[in-house]
């Protein structure tokens, strides 16, 4: 296995709070720890806080059993089920009756001063209550006035990593896998134990720890050959209310059950689905379900074996069902041969055309894991129409933490903004108001099961996510799939303040910085919506026509008079007709389709001037020159905050800063270049183009 390196704890660190005041006011509060009941859930959340504790206030608290002083407790923080009886006193049922299974009270008892108490209806809903509680203390809140009732708004908060047992990861840029190496699965539990509590402390409640694509080893992870050592990973992760995911290989009675055939109608194939479950839940009692990755990118399902996809999902749902599993089913699925001279074949149409028809028609405990976009994870696409398209489904939305195609870890890109707009988008699939967030929170169609997916951003990295800042990605993500009424910004502080640095300046300097870094990534990168001028295979970097001639359906169609995808109903693929009628009308026409996603949308001159007064051709100049210099800015103001930040993280970050401003640059003078060649057509100001 991997040689155990030292690794940050990210906003787990507990640095000690240096407000003085503040320590003495919470010292009375922190210094008894009441553990009621002595389930491993409990024990979590004691051990957490008395972790914190210790490192954020500078003394060890008491941990006591005895919670009765008298007749009152002694201050401190009772930590246990609201069921018990020494919580009861203090929780009313009014406030157990707002909470779910997963939810948690955190209150300060005014009758007694210097006492919180700390309960929830499982264990779970503990241990996210424990970690509330630390962040209320890192953020320097008042512990004397504490009075939070909050559950989580999606029941599915799960992380997806792309993990292949040799140890790599695809789309990984943060090192190598944290789960397997050189085909076994890792026995560095710590780092996996302190990997689940970063997970709970934001809410995850479930990690599919291997690559959607499933092949070679991986096929075997579902059977006694590995389930042992998962087994150990899941002991772990269920300390912190987290349950272990495996993505499968559809073809697997036919690699490991030696069976002729696959077909998910098939007797056989039914019966040994059956009995690998049995086997999986005899090792893992409370494991989540499979991840499934079918006819899609040359990976196996029913489609070769004449069935559909409903068909496919159902017969394991069908294995799964007695153990409580779920079957969670990728949308991500598509013509990926495509004749790059076929204008009418559209990739972006694919997921709404072959899912919309089996509306309805999945079992209970499927999910259809549904990417934000069309596409695939581009800096700016529109939302699936599949979010209010499918109303009789439950559906996840699939967010891709990693950077693949946003700057690698390497350049600085804060996604929480780009998430939010996505979750803000009105399908009206029931009239105004029927927001993506409410498809994903499972109130808009009252699906049984809803929630979020993002792609890890994870890896073996000292600092876990290769860019310092990009753990804000991964903080968001877990902020936002618990409750997305959260903003960005405030979001952003909230990390910043736990993770990185308390000073007033460096934090909005910091938060400022993130905040834009999506705009400036866009500006520099791909125009309008069109995407995909990257370089192939490896997605980072420049490349205008690396997709353009491919199989993949990724193309801009651009020629010297002209760039752009006519995905009308009128005259082009038809695309903008899967929308609700309103958001359909506003798709198809120029005039009213918003702006960033023109060329997305429409094929458009380059002389067609924009609101700004601005014609396309020098649009795209003028955003590519600005880009590249706000990524010099971004750099500037890292620079101005030395003082306030730890010198090898301050270090890390400026190297990455120097690599984006390079990025940039070379995004500038290729994607400009190549339109000024293409058309001709000279920019206005005068500026450098090669």
């Amino acid at each position: 296995m991997d040689k155990e390196v030292d690794y940050s704890l990210c906003w787990l660190e507990y640095s000690k709070i240096d407000d003085e005041p503040y320590r003495e006011k919470l010292s009375k509060v922190v210094k008894n720890i009441i553990a009621v009941g002595q389930d491993k859930f409990t024990q979590t959340a004691v051990e957490e806080l008395k972790t914190a504790v210790t490192s954020l206030v500078g003394f060890e608290p008491e941990v006591s059993k005895e919670a009765l002083c008298g007749d009152n407790p002694i201050s401190g923080i009772i930590v246990g089920n609201v069921t018990d009886a020494l919580i009861m006193k203090y929780i009313s049922d009014d406030e157990i009756q707002k909470l779910d299974e997963e939810g948690y009270v955190i209150k300060s008892v005014k009758e007694n001063p210097g006492l919180v108490v700390i309960g929830s209806k499982n264990g779970h809903g503990l241990v996210y209550g424990a970690f509330s509680f630390i962040k209320h203390i890192q953020l320097k809140r008042d512990v004397e006035e504490v009075h939070i009732i909050d559950n989580p708004k999606c029941k599915l908060r799960l992380l997806n990593h792309w993990d292949n047992m040799d140890g790599t990861v695809e789309r990984g840029y943060a090192g190598r896998s944290i789960f397997f190496c050189d085909n076994k699965v890792t026995n560095s539990l710590g780092r996996i134990k302190d990997y689940a509590r970063l997970l709970s402390s934001i809410g995850i409640n479930g990690v599919v720890i291997n690559n959607v694509n499933v092949n070679k080893n991986a096929i075997w992870l579902i059977t006694p050959k590995y389930l042992g050592d998962l087994a150990k990973l899941a002991d772990v992760f269920r300390q912190c209310g987290i349950k272990i995911y495996l993505s499968i290989n559809f073809a697997s009675p036919i690699y490991i059950g030696k069976l002729k055939t696959a077909d998910p109608l098939d007797e056989d194939v039914i019966k040994w689905w059956k009995e690998t479950a049995k086997t999986i839940y005899d090792y893992i009692p409370d494991f989540g379900g499979f991840l499934v990755k079918a006819d899609s990118e040359f990976n196996p399902g029913p489609y070769k074996f004449g069935r559909d996809h409903a068909d496919g999902a159902n017969m394991l749902a069908e294995a799964l069902a007695p153990y409580g599993g779920i079957v969670i089913w990728r949308c991500f699925v598509y013509n990926c041969t495509q004749d790059w001279r076929d204008t009418k074949t559209d990739r972006a149409k694919a997921a709404y055309d072959i899912f919309k028809p089996l509306d309805g028609k999945f079992a209970e405990n499927v999910v259809l894991q549904v990417k934000y976009g069309p596409m695939d994870f581009q800096v700016r696409e529109p939302v699936s129409p599949l979010f209010g398209g499918l109303e009789r489904t439950n559906q996840l939305i699939e967010l891709q933490i990693t950077q693949e195609y946003t700057g690698q870890q390497i350049d600085l890109c804060y996604l929480a903004t780009m998430w939010k707009e996505v979750l803000e988008f009105d399908t009206y699939a029931k009239g105004p108001e029927s927001k993506v967030k409410y498809v994903v929170d499972g109130t808009l169609f009252n699906n049984k099961y809803s929630g979020f997916a993002g792609v890890s951003n994870v890896g073996s990295d000292k600092n876990w996510t290769g860019h310092w800042l990009a753990q804000a990605n991964l903080y968001a993500f877990g902020m936002l799939a618990w409750d997305h009424s959260f903003t960005p910004e405030e979001i952003a502080r909230e990390w910043c303040v736990r993770a990185l640095t308390n000073d007033p300046f460096a934090v909005e300097t910091i938060v400022s910085m993130l905040m834009r870094s999506w705009r400036v990534y866009e500006k520099y990168t791909a125009p309008l919506g069109i995407g995909w001028m990257v370089t192939p295979h490896t997605h980072y970097g420049p490349s205008v026509d690396g997709y353009e001639y491919s199989k993949w359906g990724t193309y801009h169609r651009a020629d010297t008079k002209a760039i752009g995808i006519d995905r009308s109903v009128k005259s082009g693929t038809g695309f903008a007709g899967q929308y609700h009628r309103e958001n359909a009308a506003m798709f198809e026409s120029m005039e009213t389709c918003p702006e960033e996603l023109l060329l997305f949308f429409h094929r458009v001159p380059y002389d067609y001037v924009l609101k700004s007064g601005e014609t396309l051709i020098q649009h795209i100049y003028n955003t590519h020159f600005e880009g590249a210099e706000e990524a010099e800015k971004l750099k500037e103001d890292w620079i101005k905050i030395k003082d306030y930040i730890r010198k090898d993280i301050y270090e890390d970050v400026l190297e990455r800063f120097n690599r984006q401003i390079e990025n940039a640059k070379e995004w500038r003078d290729v994607v400009n270049s190549y339109f000024y060649r293409k058309t001709g057509i000279p920019d206005k100001y005068g500026r450098k183009i090669y």
